[in-house]
């Protein structure tokens, strides 16, 4: 079969499309097109495959490409070698994976002297296949017939052979693939701690003495348990279940052989085979399951971060109005900035309310006079340290505004990253007379008026929604989250003329320096008019311009469509759609009713589909729409400011800062993110978190435990408030309680993470609640693996 068109089926299977779909969006790609802009502007080319389909497509092209690649290359190899059957070309036809080539391909890789090849250079081999024909004859009898000068004893001889057979047995393709199936349905995980580390590594204690089953090992514990590797506190292994799988293992060893009988040949045979599992093959199974359990892990960890990143970059903008952001401190002073409703910053000043300066009342007459000065609309606070007390003091401030003057809303945000900004050559270029801590108030304020605009600034593992992001491979994740931010930035659209060049580094067809030249040439010939005008951007060519074109908005520009996400290319229907309504485009624009007499069908033509036209209707009915939802922010409870003043059933507000496997994380402005364990996320069942809760999202949650010395906190989204868990806890003893809830393999724990979305001052390892039922057990644990 043609390799392009077993590429194009196998494709099209997983992604439930026709070939000629997959071999259409590969054309395009192939070309050097954006995801984003084949799936929001060749829809007609590829029979309307969605973003997800072509980021799958385009994963899995790279994968089945470099796929064949080697399938070329191992075909010529065993060619060279004159080996190549038309039963061994077959099979190599039909594997699918690269762990399937390879076994393939195991006894014909050029491999370094063997004791299996002295062996047969000793002229042992024949007497291998003399145990193999007569099973009856006494092998020890067989063997005093091959003794030489390099074959001393019957024992050398008979090692010789089994080191032959040995060898083959590790290169039976078959084999190797039942004796896959066999590890990756019923293989162990054991962790053990290292002698004389168990202080050292006391964050791993749950891990001391810890199984599971390997195919059900979640990506949090398989993480842990591999950096407790890494750091030489633990000693993880692989095998089959107890002495009863050995025994499975080790018969289907001797299976290939056909060992049936207790004839002395098959005693021989039979030892041999248990040998080579023992030896050889239960240590290359372990391996190979201990690098597909680490990619496993690793994978489901970038999938997790990349949802919350998606979410978090869809957050709704609070808009462009006057900014006031504060970065909380304590010793060092709270940090303000305010920025005008384009971001751009109009004032600092450096705040001591509390110790040890304790100048409360004029840091109030400094933010009476930033409100005064600048029309504050917004507040934004930084969540980190002292955020509570910060707020505290806005609320008074708010307070003694005069009656006529609206008062500012004030919110809470994420400051994750803000100082990782603050000291970064981006900050650095664009405000180098600014103190470093005085942008992190800047970048806390425009992450309010427009979070997706400010936070593409900073690393994204620096934003505080990842996994153990640090512990994964670095190059994936890194291709994840960019693929993220660019479908996020595509599909909010950007404004040509008030972007950063960070934020226009990430749309289609453009990058940091096509970017870099956009605004080098806006500074210097003034805003754009229109789209078109960008052709005269140096090094910005036709094909750059097709694939950018749609995604750049210019607000009150010349052409009224370039506010919209028509594409240029289709400017020319567009015209025929509002002529045909008899009125002019801006009044059109924006009118859900006066396009209702027209029908899409009668718009399509040869070069434009059905599909276009449609996407053209909905543009001219809302141009420009904001695909992110409406600004809402949760209000933090007054009085609730320590994990100390909370008391089980307690009803607060609080925003979603993480998501996870085990369940979400909620800030409720006492300084230690709550967890909402994945039972107590909804009155039934939740497989997925992200199925109920979004990062950013508020939230109404229940106090259901408080363990203040751990700093752990318990919340629900029950409806009943978590009663149910409480009835369920109370009416067990600590011994039941154990044995639902803690035992070994049920309740292991992971060390802390790093790039945790707590606030800065939170541990996010100590972060969450316990107690003595099944919930507190599965909190403790969940907490654990934050």
């Amino acid at each position: 079969m043609d390799t392009t068109l077993r590429i194009a089926r196998k494709i099209s299977e997983e992604i439930g499309s026709s070939v000629q779909q997959v071999n259409a969006a590969v054309g395009l790609l192939d070309e050097g097109a954006t995801v984003p802009f084949v799936a929001r502007y060749r829809k007609e080319v590829t029979g309307g495959l969605d973003d997800t389909q072509l980021r799958t497509l385009s994963e899995r092209l790279e994968y089945l490409r470099e796929l064949e690649k080697r399938r070329a290359a191992i075909l010529e190899s065993i060619s060279q070698q004159d080996k190549l059957t038309d039963d061994l070309a077959a099979s190599i036809a039909k594997a699918e994976t690269k762990a399937q080539l390879e076994d393939i391909y195991l006894p014909f890789k050029p491999k370094r002297r063997t004791k299996a090849m002295i062996a047969r250079e000793n002229g042992l081999e024949p007497l291998l296949e003399a145990i193999l024909a007569d099973r009856s004859a006494d092998p020890e009898v067989l063997a005093a017939n091959y003794l030489s000068g390099e074959v001393a004893d019957t024992k050398t001889a008979l090692n010789g052979a089994r080191d032959i057979l040995t060898e083959r047995l590790t290169e039976n393709a078959e084999l190797l693939g039942r004796l896959r199936n066999f590890m990756q349905s019923e293989a162990i995980l054991r962790s053990k701690v290292v002698e004389g580390q168990e202080q050292a590594g006391a964050k791993f204690s749950d891990y001391f003495d810890h199984s599971e089953a390997w195919k059900t090992t979640p990506s949090h514990r398989a993480l842990a348990m591999l950096r407790g590797s890494n750091e030489g506190v633990l000693t993880l292994d692989i095998a089959p279940p107890g002495e009863e799988g050995v025994t499975r293992a080790e018969e289907m060893v001797a299976a290939v052989l056909e060992v049936r009988s207790s004839a002395p040949g098959d005693k021989w045979l039979r030892k041999a085979a248990g040998w080579t599992w023992r030896v050889k093959l239960s240590l290359s199974m372990m391996l190979e399951l201990m690098g597909d359990l680490r990619s496993r892990a690793q994978d489901e960890a970038i999938s997790v971060f990349a949802r919350n990143l998606k979410d978090l970059l869809f957050a709704a903008p609070a808009g462009a109005r006057p900014t006031l952001g504060l970065d909380p401190g304590i010793r060092t002073g709270v940090k303000a900035a305010v920025v005008d409703a384009t971001g751009k910053l109009v004032a600092t000043e450096t705040l001591y309310p509390f110790q040890p300066k304790n100048d409360l009342r004029g840091a109030q007459v400094s933010i009476l006079k930033l409100i005064a000065e600048h029309g504050v609309e917004l507040i934004a606070i930084g969540n980190g340290t002292a955020s509570r007390e910060t707020e505290r003091m806005v609320a008074e401030v708010l307070k003694n505004l005069p009656a006529k003057v609206k008062a500012p809303t004030k919110v809470v945000v994420s400051e994750a990253g803000a100082s990782v900004y603050s000291a970064s050559e981006l900050a650095a270029r664009e405000f180098p007379d600014l103190d470093v801590s005085l942008r992190g108030a800047v970048s806390i304020a425009r992450r309010l008026q427009d979070p997706l605009a400010e936070l593409v600034k900073i690393e994204p593992k620096s934003i505080g929604v990842g996994q153990y992001q640090h512990d994964v491979d670095q190059h994936k994740l890194s291709k994840s989250l960019e693929a993220v931010i660019e479908d996020v930035v595509n599909a909010v659209g950007v404004d040509l003329n008030m972007a950063s060049a960070p934020l226009l580094a990430h749309v289609s067809g453009l990058g940091p320096g096509l970017a870099e030249a956009i605004v080098a040439h806006r500074d210097l010939n003034g805003a754009f008019k229109t789209r078109k005008e960008l052709l005269k951007v140096a090094r910005l060519g036709p094909k750059a311009f097709e694939q950018c074109a749609g995604f750049l908005r210019i607000q009150g520009g010349k052409e009224p469509l370039d506010a919209s996400a028509v594409h240029p290319e289709s400017y020319d229907v567009a015209r025929k759609i509002v002529s045909a309504c008899g009125r002019d485009i801006r009044e059109i624009m924006g009118d859900a009713t006066a396009l209702k007499s027209l029908r899409a069908e009668q718009f399509v033509s040869g070069e434009v589909g059905l599909p276009t036209v449609h996407d053209i209707f909905a543009e001219l009915e809302k141009p420009g729409r904001d695909p992110r939802p409406s600004f809402v922010t949760a209000s933090f409870t007054d009085g609730v400011e320590e994990i100390t003043d909370l008391k089980p059933g307690m009803v607060l507000e609080g925003t979603v800062t993480n998501v996870a496997a085990f369940g979400a994380f909620v800030d409720i402005g006492v300084h230690q993110d709550g967890l909402v364990h994945v039972s107590q996320l909804a009155d039934k069942f939740v497989k997925d978190p992200h199925e109920i809760v979004k990062t950013g999202q508020v939230v109404k949650v229940t106090v259901v435990e408080v363990d203040v010395p751990r700093k752990r906190i318990g919340l629900t989204m029950k409806k009943d408030g978590g009663a149910s868990a409480r009835e369920d806890r109370a009416g067990r003893g600590p011994s039941q309680n154990a044995a639902r809830g803690g035992a070994k393999g049920r309740n292991p724990s992971a060390p802390k993470r790093h790039g945790s979305a707590a606030p800065r001052g939170k541990s996010a390892s100590d972060t969450g609640a316990t107690g003595n039922g099944a919930l507190g057990a599965a909190l403790m644990d969940a907490f654990k693996k934050k």
